[in-house]
């Protein structure tokens, strides 16, 4: 499990962020995890992501994108 500490927030954010935890009746950790979680839905994948969790990263193979050259290997 990764771990973030944020400094200098603008002034007014935690108490927003306590509000909006206490009405979907959850810690402010688990409400700023859903915050980060939904801004960062569908982002672009990077090497990083691939390297930590290798079973989320699909990778397409698409011979015909290949063309005439392609051929797969006798192993």
């Amino acid at each position: 499990m990764e771990s973030i500490l944020i400094r200098n927030l603008p002034e007014g954010t935690k108490a927003r962020l306590a509000a909006r935890a206490q009405r979907n009746r959850r810690s402010m950790e688990a409400e700023a995890r859903d915050i980060l979680g939904a801004a960062l839905e569908g982002a672009t994948k990077t090497i990083v992501d691939f390297l930590a969790h290798p079973e989320s990263v699909e990778i397409e193979f698409d011979p015909e994108r290949l063309g005439a050259t392609a051929r797969t290997a006798d192993l």
